[in-house]
Order: structure tokens, then C-alpha cells, then sequence
């Protein structure tokens, strides 16, 4: 699953970032200033970071210059309300692209996925089991010669059945893989969500394993 960290600052931006985000199967780690950006930046494996200009303790100029100084190729699309001057700054420090706010987030996700495309970040490849095809680049899920149309979260439950196929994943390991919950909780957005798949795909290709989870069949 493809991983990005926003840093920014704003709590109803970061927010509003997450969830969007996370409506389209990324996973997000959200952080609101530009040292734990830069640390987490270095140490952890994301596929991308949206990086604000304006955070408290390093601001967004140093947190780049920080990362591309020591090596990381990490693609990062900057967040600016500044003039075009500090946005040529940023580009010339090693930003890969850029978007002034206010910002539809439309545009903002295409340009994620142009990022995540050219850097070939995210397994582009062919996922397949079970009699089920996923393409990670394009989004789309076949089953034999029939294209099924999946929500965002539906296609990151899918992706990590697949990645898991013929084997047994409890409701607590979806929800922290597809959701990010990592609480206990008695919801039962997985159950929902695997019917919706079975709805979609068959009801043999996502076997339930009573007092267990669920897992992919392969045929």
C-alpha cells in the first residue's frame, strides 16, 4: 500500500488531507511540525511526503533541504501560501512539485498519482490470485475477462488480501492495515466492507475463518 506523510501544521487541513487520502486507499501518517517531518522522513520507508512550508521548529524549506542533503529521494510535493519566490526556492531545493493554497483536492491527487507514476513509487505492477487481477497503477480489478469497479477502500481491502493470499488475516490486522486503527474496536466496517467485495467479485473468492477473519482463496 502506498504510504504519505503530510506535515502540516493546520489541524483541519491535516485532517482533511488524511481523510481524503484514506478514501482513496493510501495509507497517511500525519505530523504537524517540520522536525518529526524531517525525522520521519529519514528513518521511515513512505512513498511520498506533502510538506508545508510554514511549520513550527524547521520550516518546510529546511526539512528539504535537510532530506535531499543527506541522499533521500523521497518525492515531495510542497504546500505554499508564500510568494513565487519561496516557491522557486523550494523547486530548486529539490521539490518535485507544488501547489498553492487554497487547493482543490481533486488536483492535488492527480498530481500525487503523476508523482507516484513517474518515480515508479507504489508497486506498479500486476497483483493476481484467486482468479482476481489487480493493477496498482491504474486502480482497476478484473475478474476473468469482467472489470469490477471498487471504492477506494474497497481496492486497499482487496490489495491486502492479495498481498496476503491463502492466508488467514484477523479483523484486527485489516483495520490496521486498511483503516490505520490500531485500537481495539467493535466496528464492523471490515465485515461490511468483504461483503460489498463478495458482491462484487463472488462469494467464493473470500473465504470467512469463523472466530478468525478472512482470507483470499487461491484456486
Amino acid at each position: 500500500m502506498v504510504r504519505i506523510l503530510i506535515a502540516e501544521d493546520d489541524p483541519l487541513i491535516g485532517s482533511f488531507l488524511e481523510k481524503g487520502f484514506r478514501n482513496q486507499g493510501f495509507s497517511t501518517l500525519h505530523v504537524d511540525d517540520g522536525e518529526m517531518a524531517q525525522e520521519l522522513g529519514l528513518s521511515e520507508e513512505f512513498d511520498l511526503l506533502i510538506l508545508d512550508m510554514g511549520l513550527p521548529k524547521w520550516d518546510g524549506f529546511q526539512v528539504l533541504q535537510e532530506l535531499r542533503s543527506r541522499g533521500k529521494t523521497l518525492p515531495v510535493l510542497v504546500l505554499t501560501g508564500r510568494r513565487e519566490r519561496d516557491v522557486v526556492m523550494c523547486l530548486e531545493a529539490g521539490a518535485d512539485d507544488y501547489m498553492r493554497k487554497p487547493f482543490h483536492f481533486d488536483e492535488l491527487l492527480a498530481r500525487v498519482r503523476r508523482l507516484l507514476r513517474s518515480t515508479g513509487s507504489g508497486d506498479s505492477h500486476v497483483m493476481s490470485a484467486g482468479g482476481v487481477r489487480l493493477d496498482l497503477r491504474t486502480r482497476r480489478a478484473t475478474v476473468g475477462d469482467t472489470t469490477v469497479d471498487l471504492t477506494g477502500r474497497e481496492f486497499s481491502l482487496l490489495e491486502t488480501l492479495l498481498r496476503h493470499a491463502d492466508q488467514v488475516l484477523s479483523r484486527e490486522q485489516l483495520l490496521s492495515h486498511v483503516w490505520g486503527y490500531t485500537l481495539e474496536t467493535t466496528t464492523n466496517v471490515v465485515d461490511v466492507h468483504v461483503s460489498s467485495l463478495r458482491k462484487k467479485l463472488g462469494d467464493e473468492i473470500i473465504e470467512s475463518v469463523r472466530g478468525v477473519g478472512y482470507r483470499l482463496r487461491v484456486r
